[in-house]
């Protein structure tokens, strides 16, 4: 049956396909199957076992995890072109967090078993899954000595940039538009930070050009977010 989305199209958008060639891309959109879901449906669980991962092509999922004190923390929202659950078909160890569809939600399904399968016919697949687990490291790195070495501001930029990257894979908008349908309590404990801090640093980064806020949404300047979080001082 063929699929309703272009799965080749909406491959050549995502971090990790983006860059095969075209025949490789096809392998894997020939691989994919489809998967809908209604607002609020659970997607998956924390501890769920994993054999998917999932590209969006339409809607929004939230990615969430409970706190020791029974609160769900958002710590992330996805959009097309993301690519969410992953590590499921790398690791084959249960899933980390939970994902919910915020509202309609139509995604690409490519399951361990496909994925192997690629992995054996066309070795770039797994050259390009080592960039992409690369590319995470790198961000993960990047949250963690924000939160050591940089002030608040910084810290939102590059929170901002992380998820720019995850919309924006080329790299070539100037400015991108990202919902951020999460409180600033929820958005404190992903920085580290107190809830009047974030406040105060969101202003800053207004007041400097950074970003502009219209109600859920918020519109991001590359380049002087990148200076706020100091990622031009970099090699």
């Amino acid at each position: 049956m063929a699929l309703k989305t272009d799965p080749a199209g909406l491959l050549a958008r995502t971090p990790l396909f983006g860059g095969l060639d075209e025949a490789s891309r096809q392998a894997v959109a020939g691989e994919l199957r489809e998967a809908s879901y209604e607002p609020g449906q659970v997607i998956f669980s924390r501890g769920d076992p994993g054999s998917d991962l999932h590209i969006v092509s339409k809607g929004r999922i939230r990615l969430s995890v409970l706190t020791s004190d029974g609160r769900e923390l958002s710590f992330a929202h996805v959009e097309p072109p993301s690519i969410f659950g992953e590590l499921a078909i790398f690791d084959g160890r249960p899933r980390s967090a939970d994902a919910t569809a915020v509202n309609k939600v139509e995604t690409l399904l490519l399951s361990k078993a496909a994925f192997l399968r690629l992995l054996a016919s066309h070795p770039s697949v797994g050259e390009a899954a080592v960039r992409f687990l690369a590319s995470r490291l790198r961000d993960a790195d990047e949250q963690l000595e924000a939160i050591a070495l940089h002030p608040i501001e910084a810290r939102l930029a590059r929170f901002f940039l992380a998820s720019v990257r995850q919309k924006d894979p080329s790299g070539k908008a100037e400015k991108i538009s990202l919902a951020l349908p999460i409180s600033q309590s929820e958005l404190a404990l992903l920085v580290g930070a107190s809830r009047p801090k974030v406040n105060a640093a969101l202003q800053l980064l207004e007041s400097e050009g950074a970003i502009e806020r219209r109600g859920q949404q918020v519109i991001c300047d590359i380049a002087a977010l990148s200076g706020v979080g100091r990622l031009d001082d970099k090699d």
